[in-house]
């Protein structure tokens, strides 16, 4: 069972009695049903509906949530979470000796990935033995179909298209949170038209930019020995794509449904 420590994350603590309460007015999945084996994948949005951040919440103990963000977005997430805090009474701080560790193709005794039971275990401790890295965890992602935090664009595409929906990532019974109007109308109202989807990548891209027929439909915003996250439109998928001189191919996840 590889376990690898995720470097690139960090973590910090919101603490106080008001803790739950205000990131439940915040984020889009419901911090009601956080708990000690039930993690939430969850974002933080514009008032449109699109990511600022994305982030994994854990059950910190005595009401404190432990939020694990990517590193390089950690204090401009703290920052925001700030900006939003007025005078409630809560803190919030960093925790540099809590570590993120993910484990796979096996069993472990620690919660579940909240996007995907597929992705294995992920917890938050001060140590842990370790025999893989985030290059390792990531390929595992990809293999899955499963996009990361930096595949997103920040404030460039809506959270739904993250697939947000299928990967546990939103409640549409909780009530107001920032960005809420935007996403439900969308989910109730709308088929989407754009998805981050995996790729098979051949030959190696000299740009971005992937096109059919010449037309730019999308974008590939990672890849790796092969494997890549794209932002695409849906009703292009099946198109012959490329980017930059390689061949893209989709590979639809089987957890991922056609026509939604």
């Amino acid at each position: 069972m590889p376990t690898a420590h995720l470097s690139d994350r960090a973590v910090f603590r919101v603490g106080g009695p008001e803790a739950r309460a205000y990131l439940q007015d915040l984020v889009t999945n419901d911090v009601d049903r956080l708990g000690p084996s039930a993690p939430l994948w969850a974002g933080l949005l514009t008032a449109q509906g699109k990511p600022l951040f994305d982030m994994v919440l854990f059950d910190g103990g005595d009401g404190t949530v432990l939020v694990d963000v990517l590193a390089t977005a950690a204090d401009a997430l703290a920052k925001r979470l700030t900006m939003y805090k007025l005078r409630r009474a809560v803190t919030i701080a960093a925790e540099p000796g809590l570590h993120v560790f993910a484990a796979w193709d096996g069993a472990a005794d620690h919660p579940t990935d909240p996007q995907l039971a597929a992705l294995g275990a992920r917890w938050i401790a001060d140590a842990a033995e370790t025999d893989a890295g985030v290059a390792d965890y990531a390929r595992h992602r990809r293999a899955l179909g499963v996009a990361d935090s930096g595949d997103l664009l920040t404030d460039r595409m809506l959270w739904l298209e993250t697939n947000a929906v299928e990967l546990n990532g939103v409640s549409f019974t909780k009530g107001c949170y920032v960005g809420q109007e935007n996403t439900a109308r969308m989910h109730h109202r709308d088929k989407l038209r754009r998805r981050l989807l995996p790729v098979t990548v051949t030959g190696d891209p000299s740009d971005t930019a992937i096109t059919a027929a010449g037309v730019v439909i999308g974008e590939l915003r990672s890849h790796v020995e092969g494997r890549g996250i794209a932002y695409l439109k849906v009703d292009a998928v099946d198109a012959p794509l490329g980017a930059g001189g390689a061949a893209i191919a989709v590979d639809w996840p089987d957890w991922l449904p056609r026509g939604g």
